[in-house]
């Protein structure tokens, strides 16, 4: 890991996040690019572009009140841990379940938590539509998350029925969202949701710039 990371993003980072979470972010960040030797966690190899593509990306939902008020979020999908682990960092007093149906990187997740101290997340091990019904995660949850997993059509099946009365699923996806929208309606109405506002990234590097997030109602 020879590349040094971006000053200006690790800065605004730090601005608004504080020196520490930022360092546990990047620390975190390197440990996907190491192990990725080895695993299969992202297509992303170079610390830069990761540092945007999965950091900045992933955090950008911080800034929504949805986010601020929550308690309880759920990963669907959360791959290496974005924006899971990357949120449980920079939200240590939010509740984080991270849900994926590949073991091993479950088993990088909890490995990286322990290495790093993060104790506000817990990994799942399951297919979401095996376990959404289930008392213990069935509405149990004021926001689920979701980042390049599936379509939105897909997607609101999966992942509404996580999300209690009143909470909300936040889709991250990129420029050719409307189109989805439109193949999503008829999950989104069988779920008692509906689409509450789009919100675009603002202040990002252009590899990300057409990026939105699509914040549902239930």
């Amino acid at each position: 890991m020879t590349t040094k990371f971006d000053s200006s993003i690790v800065e605004m980072l730090q601005e608004k996040y504080g020196k520490q979470k930022v360092s546990t972010l990047l620390a975190y960040l390197d440990l996907v690019l190491v192990r990725n030797e080895h695993i299969n966690l992202t297509a992303v190899r170079d610390r830069n572009e990761a540092l945007v593509k999965h950091v900045l990306d992933s955090l950008a939902i911080t800034d929504l009140p949805e986010y601020e008020e929550a308690k309880k979020i759920i990963d669907v999908g959360t791959g290496a841990g974005f924006p899971g682990a990357l949120l449980a960092i920079v939200s240590p007093e939010k509740e984080f379940t991270l849900l994926d149906s590949t073991l091993k990187r479950l088993r990088v997740i909890d490995e990286f938590a322990n290495t790093l101290n993060i104790t506000n997340l817990k990994t799942v091990h399951a297919r979401a539509e095996e376990i959404s019904g289930k008392p213990e995660y069935s509405g149990n949850f004021d926001i689920c998350v979701s980042r390049a997993v599936a379509n939105l059509e897909k997607l609101s099946g999966w992942c509404l029925p996580f999300v209690r009365k009143g909470g909300s699923f936040i889709a991250y996806k990129g420029e050719n969202y409307e189109e989805e929208l439109q193949q999503a309606s008829k999950a989104l109405k069988k779920n008692k949701a509906h689409l509450s506002y789009v919100e675009s990234y603002k202040n990002v590097p252009e590899d990300i710039s057409g990026h939105v997030l699509l914040v549902i109602s239930k």
